[in-house]
């Protein structure tokens, strides 16, 4: 039987959080920018930390937290990814995961691949690792969103160390293909380098769609990855700072076991609690509800562009609950986003931010209830009619 779709909070409910999403603009502005959603958390998420906060139980997080054996058994049910437990360590935050392993994979100065257009802190990540950002955008045609795998060969055989992945890619949802993961390994193996594949959007692929962990593509997948991932994204507790690190081969095992234990210590103790309950059994009905909720709401978000900003495209994502539209032809300029924000009061993501293949395009976030996008979507139409 199909899954009821996930039914948001109110929005005057919404408007008493504290979090970035609500508190950065005025109270008459439609928030669909950052990365938070506008759902009430998953039962054993709200029970788990209820439970810490009556017993005092805030200090500091434990060495074996049960976050490793939970993630295990998610990836097994969701994926039917057999992960090495030895291989799976934990930090406070996907960024700082993928910083910890830069300074491990790479040296000063190296150079590592990104492929805008993509998450925004990818660049400064690169920086404060130590090393230089070498882009090679994805490309775009009929098949939607891939990997520029001749473009990154090149940029591998010119002396770059690393290839920062996004998989599902932020900002367009894809999904990428098994084949082209394996092709990235093999490319990464034969010039000497590491894949570091942030995954934290994968708990939120479409069921239509097959999702590949970057270590499950091949076994030189295995030898050169590693992946990052966390349950905040799809389980929208971003301010209680837990992720994973992830590896499969004795060697790269080997890497993440030697970081130092304060990547561990930072972890946040209810960050901890909240990932060990977003990963069990018993949030799956949830997940599967907010699943049927996001796909959804991202098909509403094309109806809803057709028929008021006709002029606007857009590609259903595979993945998640952030939406990549070009509005170029509406010419608004390189940063739609700030006009939209004036004259519609509708704050969302600017293109360019995700590089310079996002001028003309702004990031839409649709984890929000049907009115509240049908509201936003309404306000930027009328700017079309102006």
């Amino acid at each position: 039987m199909s899954a009821i779709p996930l039914e948001a909070l109110p929005i005057d409910e919404l408007r008493q959080r504290s979090s970035t999403k609500w508190r950065r603009y005025p109270a008459d502005v439609l928030p669909l920018f950052v990365a938070e959603t506008d759902f009430a958390l998953a039962p054993a998420i709200s029970r788990a930390l209820v439970r810490a906060v009556e017993r005092g139980d805030t200090g500091y997080t434990p060495p074996e937290p049960g976050i490793r054996d939970a993630f295990v058994g998610f990836a097994q049910r969701r994926y039917g990814w057999s992960v090495e437990p030895a291989g799976v360590r934990w930090t406070c935050d996907v960024i700082m995961g993928v910083v910890e392993l830069l300074r491990v994979v790479t040296k000063p100065g190296d150079r590592v691949i990104v492929t805008p257009p993509v998450y925004p802190p990818f660049y400064d990540t690169v920086v404060e690792a130590g090393a230089v950002v070498e882009k090679v955008p994805l490309l775009h045609g009929d098949a939607g969103w891939q990997l520029d795998l001749p473009g990154i060969e090149a940029a591998l055989a010119a002396g770059a160390r690393c290839v920062l992945l996004c998989n599902p890619h932020n900002p367009t949802g894809t999904v990428h293909s098994k084949a082209s993961l394996a092709a990235l390994a093999d490319l990464a193996e034969a010039f000497g380098a590491a894949v570091i594949s942030d995954e934290i959007h994968a708990p939120l692929v479409q069921s239509t769609v097959t999702f590949t962990p970057f270590l499950e593509a091949s076994a030189a997948a295995a030898r050169v990855g590693y992946i990052v991932t966390s349950a905040s994204k799809a389980f929208n507790t971003a301010g209680l700072k837990c992720a994973l690190m992830v590896a499969s081969d004795p060697a790269t095992i080997g890497v993440v076991q030697a970081l130092p234990a304060e990547v561990e210590w930072r972890t946040g103790l209810f960050g901890a609690m909240a990932a060990v309950a977003s990963f069990s059994p018993e949030s799956d009905e949830w997940l599967d509800s907010l699943l049927a909720r996001l796909d959804e709401n991202a098909r509403l978000l094309a109806d809803l562009l057709a028929e008021h900003v006709p002029e606007a495209k857009y590609e259903i994502p595979d993945a998640g609950f952030l939406a990549w539209v070009d509005l170029s032809a509406l010419g608004w300029g390189a940063n739609p986003a700030e006009r939209i924000l004036h004259e519609a009061r509708v704050a969302l993501n600017a293109g360019p931010d995700f590089g310079e293949q996002g001028s003309g395009h702004v990031r839409i976030n649709f984890g929000c209830s049907p009115d509240v996008l049908r509201d936003a979507i309404e306000r930027i139409g009328v700017m079309t009619r102006s």
